[in-house]
């Protein structure tokens, strides 16, 4: 009990205290927006633009790793084709790269 008549007559002491706290808090805060949450959203909203631009014959990377060409898009799906002349119908958000000008690795 004593200890907290204790802490509470600390803080009255400086009346600048709160506003040094509450200052620093609002710093973080800015350069936590600034460094990761900004940078973020901006990544988001190109890969989003991305694949609202994709067409037919784009080729693709999967979020799975799953390389393919585009046959066919709908509004939440698209169909790939892959090695062999196999298809797969996946979500457009699991869309993640483009290919089409990628040059493979060297052995």
């Amino acid at each position: 009990m004593n200890t907290i008549f204790i802490l509470l007559q600390e803080q009255t002491e400086s009346p600048f205290g709160g506003m040094k706290s509450m200052g620093l808090m609002l710093l973080l805060l800015v350069v936590f927006w600034f460094f990761m949450i900004r940078p973020q959203a901006k990544r988001q909203k190109e890969l989003r633009r991305y694949r609202d631009s994709i067409q037919k014959g784009d080729r693709v990377l999967a979020a799975g790793g799953i390389f393919g060409k585009i046959i066919e898009i709908s509004d939440y799906s698209v169909i790939i084709e892959v090695e062999n002349q196999g298809r797969l119908k996946v979500l457009k958000e699991s869309i993640v790269k483009d290919t089409t000008n990628a040059q493979p690795a060297a052995r």
